[in-house]
C-alpha cells in the first residue's frame, strides 16, 4: 500500500466516523427521518448535477433495481434505522456498533455463501464481536436504551447485507462523472424510501440552531458527498479488500470525536472493548487478503 493510499484510507475513515456525533447534533433539533431525507435530497441533486456538468449520462437499464435497492438498504435502512436510534443512544456506542459492519459481512459469508476463513479470519471473528458485546452490555447495564441499541444493529445488519448483495452497484470500477451519477440516484431512493415512513409516522420537529445548521452542511459535504467519492477512489486504487482494512480505526476516531464535540465520557470497558473490536476487524480483513 503506498503512501497516498494511507492518506485516503485515514481521510475516509475520519470523515466517515464524523457522522454519528453530527447526526446526534441534528436528531436534538430536528425530526430524524425528516432531515435524512432532506439530506439524501440536497446531496443527491448536487451528485447527479456535477455528474451531469461533467458528461455523465444516466445508468443502464440493468443496473436500476441494484441502485434502488441499494438505495433502500445502504442509505434508507442503515442511516434512517441510526438516525432515529441516535435520539436515545450516545453516539460513541452507535459507531461502534457500526463499525462491527465488516465482521457482519464475514459472518455472512461464511454462514451463507461457504467462505472459508483462515484461522486469524475465525479468532478475529470471535473477538470482534465479543468486543461489541462487551461494550453493549455494559452500556445497557448501565441505561442505554435496549431499542436504540436494537436498531442500530438492524442498521448494521442492512449496511452488511447490501455490502454483501450489491456490490454491483457501487460504481467503483467507473470513472467519477458515473460514479457521482449512480451515488446520487441512490441517495434519491433513500429520500423515497425515508420520505414514506417520515410522512405517515414522525412527527415533524425542527429548532432552527447555528449548531443545527453547521451539522446538516457538513453532514451534506463530507459524509454524504466527500467520503463517498473518496472510498470509491479508494477501491480503485487498492481493492474492496485493503480499503475495508481502515475500518479497523473508526471504533477509535468515532469515539473521540463524540467525546471532543458532545461531551461524551467513556469508560475503562469502552475504550477496551473498541480496541478489541477494532483488532478483531483487522484481523478479519487481512485474513481475507489474496495471497
Amino acid at each position: 500500500m503506498d503512501l497516498r493510499a494511507l492518506v485516503m484510507g485515514l481521510i475516509f475513515a475520519l470523515m466517515w466516523s464524523s457522522a454519528f456525533a453530527t447526526a446526534r447534533i441534528i436528531v436534538a433539533d430536528a425530526a430524524p427521518l425528516h432531515a435524512l431525507a432532506a439530506r439524501f435530497l440536497i446531496s443527491g441533486l448536487i451528485a447527479i448535477g456535477i455528474a451531469a456538468a461533467l458528461g455523465a449520462r444516466l445508468p443502464a437499464r440493468d443496473q436500476w433495481r441494484s441502485i434502488a435497492a441499494f438505495g433502500l438498504l445502504q442509505n434508507a435502512a442503515y442511516l434512517g434505522l441510526n438516525f432515529v436510534a441516535m435520539q436515545w443512544v450516545e453516539a460513541s456506542l452507535a459507531v461502534i456498533i457500526a463499525a462491527s459492519m465488516p465482521l457482519m459481512v464475514a459472518a455472512l459469508s461464511w454462514a451463507f455463501r461457504g467462505e472459508r476463513l483462515p484461522t486469524l479470519g475465525l479468532a478475529g471473528l470471535v473477538a470482534g464481536f465479543a468486543g461489541v458485546a462487551l461494550i453493549m452490555g455494559t452500556r445497557l447495564d448501565g441505561g442505554a436504551d435496549p431499542l436504540g441499541t436494537l436498531l442500530c444493529i438492524l442498521g448494521a445488519l442492512a449496511l452488511a447485507v447490501a455490502t454483501l448483495t450489491l456490490r454491483s452497484a457501487s460504481g467503483a470500477r467507473t470513472g467519477l462523472p458515473a460514479l457521482l451519477m449512480v451515488v446520487g440516484l441512490q441517495m434519491l431512493a433513500g429520500t423515497v424510501a425515508l420520505a414514506i415512513p417520515a410522512a405517515l409516522a414522525e412527527p415533524f420537529r425542527l429548532t432552527p440552531t447555528p449548531e443545527l445548521a453547521a451539522a446538516f452542511a457538513y453532514q451534506i459535504a463530507i459524509p454524504g458527498l466527500a467520503a463517498t467519492v473518496l472510498w470509491f477512489a479508494l477501491v480503485r486504487r487498492i481493492g474492496p479488500t485493503r480499503a475495508a482494512t481502515f475500518h479497523f480505526l473508526n471504533p477509535a476516531f468515532g469515539t473521540a470525536i463524540a467525546a471532543a464535540l458532545l461531551g461524551e465520557t467513556l469508560g475503562l470497558t469502552d475504550l477496551i472493548g473498541a480496541a478489541i473490536v477494532a483488532g478483531g476487524i483487522l484481523a478479519v480483513q487481512i485474513s481475507r487478503r489474496p495471497a
